[in-house]
């Protein structure tokens, strides 16, 4: 009898290797196919905010702070910048949904918007974070310039000169809803001591301690008053210049999320932007009281077309013409301010989230400021071409401009300057201004006041106005 063996021949071992070799690489694929499309998040929520680790602005080379929230608890995101991997290990979303992480902006990193891809497991998601890499523009021309500082109260956020009497109004409100802390002073323009100061009456609602907290600041030397706006409560109100005694409260919602006020003296009327719409009110001076609404419409035209939303004012009182630029289609609107009739729309080239606006007479060009892309757009409002693009460095929130000195003056947020450029889009200075620069101004005779912000209570390089005047 012949003995049974297990033993198989060498081709028959190589066939059934290559039988397996063939099941494995069929279930490679197919796990391949399922990792690549597997179950997609079906309601993603997460949110990332990005913050330069030393409260200034995100530039080429710095540290920044990410703070992760909204995602599914497991959760592993990871952040590429093409195909690049910006964080080997993939942060974690906690039982709550949320992550801190940090990463390091590379040294040659290009200046503007970077689309970081947000890619998401467990399950997944994939979103894009737009990262501003913002310009450093260095100081420079400080010898040209005189600046003198004084600190005042914590959350200064605009301010106004009297062309009458000099004096200097200032508004202030600290935090968010319910703000109980806000203050309207007035400023020795020589000292720059306060003189006289007034905290706004209580808000009705139903939030303890809230104040008519004051905003935008406007002058009328013709009525001897100074018109503020009430931003949280969607209003404005009127004081008297000599002892800031309150003269009128309009009542909430008269001005939704009211921002900047004007007042034409010649005319005796009264402009505040209501920012987030696409309206300006328009107010009798004298009798303070509403004449009107004024509705600016977009020029876009199309599928992207979008409401213009009114961001600063402007107000060219010698030709009783308001200038308005639009957040969110980088427009601006020029206004008769005798009708309020819009006379003209067009777009502002070079710029993203347009924001501050000034005006010179002389060369018939406006100034924007644009908080997005970083630069003061200077434009032709005849022709409506954009004539130069100045970087100013991180965040320009507003821009005056001294047609005595020919010099336009931008508050830079983010990179914590004033930056001075010429109606020809030449840099003449790069002044520091401390922290959170928010607004500037200037009176009759060429004198600049610009505010500033603090990070907190022992930060000595905020909450300040600084008078700047050209010794050279």
């Amino acid at each position: 009898m012949k003995q049974r063996t297990s033993a198989r021949s060498p081709a028959s071992q190589l066939c059934k290797l290559a039988s397996l070799i063939g099941l494995m690489s069929l279930g490679m694929q197919a796990a391949m196919a399922q990792s690549a499309f597997d179950a997609p998040d079906p309601n993603y929520q997460g949110q990332i905010m990005a913050m330069p680790a030393n409260g200034g602005a995100v530039t080429a080379g710095s540290d920044v702070q990410l703070m992760g929230r909204g995602f599914k608890p497991g959760q592993h995101i990871t952040l590429l910048r093409g195909t690049t991997v910006l964080n080997a290990d993939a942060y974690v979303a906690d039982s709550e949904g949320q992550f801190k992480g940090a990463l390091k902006v590379p040294a040659d990193a290009a200046v503007g918007q970077q689309p970081i891809i947000v890619n998401v497991t467990n399950p997944s998601a994939a979103a894009v974070l737009p990262l501003k890499v913002s310009p450093v523009v260095p100081l420079s021309g400080t010898e040209r310039f005189k600046l003198t500082s004084s600190k005042l109260v914590p959350g200064l956020y605009q301010s106004a000169v009297s062309d009458k009497t000099g004096a200097i109004f200032v508004t202030s409100a600290v935090g968010r809803p319910p703000v109980t802390e806000s203050q309207l002073l007035k400023l020795n323009p020589k000292t720059l001591a306060i003189e006289a100061k007034v905290t706004p009456a209580a808000a009705p609602g139903k939030e303890p301690g809230a104040v008519y907290a004051v905003y935008g600041v406007g002058v009328d030397d013709r009525n001897g008053t100074v018109w503020v706006t009430n931003t949280r409560q969607n209003s404005v109100a009127v004081y008297r210049q000599s002892d800031l005694s309150l003269v009128k409260q309009f009542a909430p919602d008269t001005v939704a999320h009211a921002r900047d006020v004007v007042v034409d003296t010649e005319l005796d009327k009264a402009f505040a932007g209501a920012t987030g719409s696409n309206t300006i009110v328009m107010f009798d001076a004298g009798k303070q009281a509403v004449e009107r609404t004024i509705e600016i419409k977009s020029a876009q035209r199309g599928e992207r077309a979008a409401s213009f939303t009114v961001a600063s004012l402007h107000l060219d009182a010698k030709a009783h013409k308001l200038y308005t630029v639009s957040l969110s289609t980088n427009e601006a609107a020029v206004i008769d301010a005798k009708t309020g009739n819009v006379e003209k729309v067009f777009p502002i080239e070079g710029v993203k989230t347009a924001m501050g606006v000034a005006y010179d007479a002389k060369t018939n060009r406006l100034f924007v400021a644009a908080q997005n892309s970083d630069n003061l757009a200077i434009v032709d409002v005849a022709s409506g071409k954009t004539l130069h693009l100045v970087p100013t460095g991180a965040g320009p929130l507003n821009v005056t401009f001294d047609p005595n000195k020919r010099l336009a003056y931008v508050s830079n947020r983010g990179a914590g300057t004033v930056t001075v450029v010429d109606p020809d889009g030449k840099l003449v200075a790069n002044l520091d201004d401390g922290t959170f620069p928010n607004h500037v101004t200037v009176d009759a005779k060429g004198t600049v006041y610009a505010v500033n912000k603090s990070k907190g209570p022992d930060d000595q390089n905020g909450d300040r106005i600084t008078r700047i005047t050209q010794v050279r």
